[in-house]
């Protein structure tokens, strides 16, 4: 396998978003300092250190290691995510926020074992789809371990509960499954299964339950269920054409909740209106489309499987918040990556497209 440069147009990309995320979370931020200054700080000081500086340290190291040899160790690592993700049911080591148990704390951060759990599961079915090959299209070798790895990831996630990630984790599975050769009858079956599954959790997760009614409802519950969709709304509609311009948004002061997690998006789109909202998306579409094309001029079958896997993740990540920002899909608790506060989601974001990159200077 010959050596070749890193794929600068990528690179590019990945560093315009990091940036204008920065610039954009910056002034999201304002309204959360203006609400608390404590916790302003411990958010920032999360965002900077563990997300930007320590996230671009993982992201050099990822894009020197030879990626192969991420194949090498897939178990471990893979069992080592499901430890992480453990870990959120121990006392005094994992702790519960807004409901839900899924974060570790380590000193003074504040890590999420699900970015860890992520990145394991995709190498560790990389690695199994490149060593069956045409086994894949087999019930053995196939279908039947995607259905164990699937148990596995319900059993820790829907346990915290984490559904988005779920969701999103086994959407890149299935991506991995076709590229690999997966049959199409195969899918179908998972369909089945899935429609059967999201049955299940409508009847037994009331918040699922409230979230699709608000989604199919949404002038209901204005004041409660709705109040999100709604002010996030308000503000995408009150940027117009160009914006209020750079800090200058209302809604985050007072109004959007999460204005720098879940509600992000609707903060730029106040700020920097229909062309900067635009701007985004297509930033996140040239970074998919140039990581598909990394992919699809990749030989070698678990660097090809790596950088589908990664971009899936991400980027379906990314557009499940901007379309519930828009109200196309219903409110998630997805993060918008590269923008969004969340240091544990920008380290690992950061750390796996620098396993793009070193996939990129192979072939």
């Amino acid at each position: 396998m010959n050596r070749k440069k890193i794929d600068r147009p990528f690179l590019i990309s990945v560093i315009i978003l990091v940036v204008a995320g920065f610039f954009i979370f910056t002034s999201a931020a304002l309204g959360l300092l203006a609400r608390n200054g404590a916790t302003f700080a411990s958010v920032a000081f999360n965002q900077i250190f563990l997300g930007l500086f320590l996230g671009g340290i993982a992201f050099i190291i990822t894009t020197k290691i030879d990626y192969r040899l991420w194949r090498k160790y897939s178990l471990p690592i893979y069992i080592f995510s499901i430890i992480a993700c453990v870990l959120v049911f121990i006392p005094h080591i994992g702790f519960a926020s807004g409901g839900a148990k899924r974060w570790i704390s380590i000193g003074p951060l504040s890590l999420q074992p699900a970015e860890i759990y992520k990145i394991g599961f995709i190498i560790y079915f990389a690695a199994w789809l490149t060593a069956v090959k045409q086994g894949v299209a087999t019930f053995r070798h196939g279908l039947l371990p995607l259905l164990i790895l699937t148990g596995i990831t319900a059993g820790l996630l829907l346990a915290q509960p984490d559904t988005d990630t779920f969701f999103i984790i086994i959407f890149a599975a299935l991506s991995m499954y076709i590229v690999a050769g997966g049959r199409f009858r195969d899918l179908l079956i998972i369909a089945i299964i899935g429609v059967i599954g999201f049955g299940v959790l409508y009847e037994t997760r009331p918040y699922i339950r409230a979230r699709v009614e608000t989604f199919l409802h949404p002038s209901n519950n204005a004041l409660t269920s709705s109040y999100q969709a709604q002010q996030s709304q308000i503000a995408i509609g009150s940027g117009q054409f160009l914006g209020r311009g750079f800090g200058q948004s209302v809604q985050k002061f007072n109004f959007l909740p999460e204005p720098i997690g879940d509600s992000i998006f609707a903060v730029a789109a106040e700020e920097f209106g229909f062309v900067g909202s635009v701007t985004i998306i297509l930033l996140y579409l040239f970074f998919s489309l140039r990581a598909l094309k990394i992919a699809a001029g990749t030989p070698e079958t678990f660097g090809r499987l790596i950088v589908v896997g990664i971009v899936i993740l991400i980027i379906s990540e990314s557009f499940i918040n901007i379309g519930a920002m828009l109200g196309i899909l219903p409110l998630s608790g997805t993060p918008l990556l590269f923008i969004s506060h969340g240091g544990t989601a920008l380290f690992f974001s950061l750390a796996e497209v620098g396993m793009i990159l070193n996939v990129s200077k192979r072939k």
